[in-house]
């Protein structure tokens, strides 16, 4: 993770732990807890998880940092780490495209990532083109289960199937035949579908 986003979520994390003790830090005690020769760095970061959704600001107080919906949400940053394809595998794109601060009550399971969904193979679960799909990172998984598979260096997700001799990768749309995976190809589960985020 870069270092500013890295540095955030310790922020974050600073913020609530003083609000579950009581009272919500001000910029000099974030200054002084992370080493900031000023106010001002401590109020870009400040500003920075505001911006996000992470925090919320109350105007012309000292202490007036609030967590969003009391506190409660899960949030945690996740950065989008390029395409997967629902359709053809697709060939990587792991640069770092945007971070999003999202709750992890979202999810199935906590994401280490997420990738943006590139076509129709998997609509019938209810994934669609455009789609933010939460990904945990993981070589395993279970008949049946969705993941995200690298195949001949290409991603795609699909359901996997495992047969005696075979592996086959299986779409979710009548339009597109399965994925057969022959022994010695090169294949890897890369990591299992948690769930989704849908942006208008």
């Amino acid at each position: 993770m870069p270092p500013e986003p890295a540095k955030r979520l310790q922020i974050l994390a600073f913020i609530r732990e003083r609000i579950a003790a009581g009272q919500p830090p001000s910029l000099a005690e974030i200054a002084d807890a992370f080493g900031f020769a000023s106010r001002n760095a401590a109020q870009k970061h400040v500003l920075a998880l505001a911006e996000a959704g992470a925090i919320e600001l109350v105007p012309n107080q000292k202490r007036g940092i609030r967590l969003p919906g009391g506190g409660r949400p899960d949030l945690m940053a996740l950065p989008v780490l390029g395409r997967v394809a629902a359709g053809a595998p697709i060939g990587p794109d792991l640069g770092q495209d945007q971070e999003l601060w999202l709750d992890g009550r979202l999810f199935a399971r906590r994401p280490d990532y997420l990738l943006r969904v590139q076509g129709d193979s998997m609509i019938d679960d209810g994934i669609f083109d455009g789609d933010l799909v939460g990904v945990h990172r993981t070589p395993e998984a279970r008949n049946g289960q969705t993941v995200v598979a690298r195949v001949d260096g290409e991603m795609t997700i699909k359901r996997l199937q495992r047969e005696r001799d075979r592996i086959r990768l299986l779409p979710r749309n009548p339009a597109y035949a399965p994925i057969v995976v022959s022994p010695g190809q090169d294949f890897a589960i890369e990591g299992l579908y948690c769930g989704l985020v849908r942006r208008d």
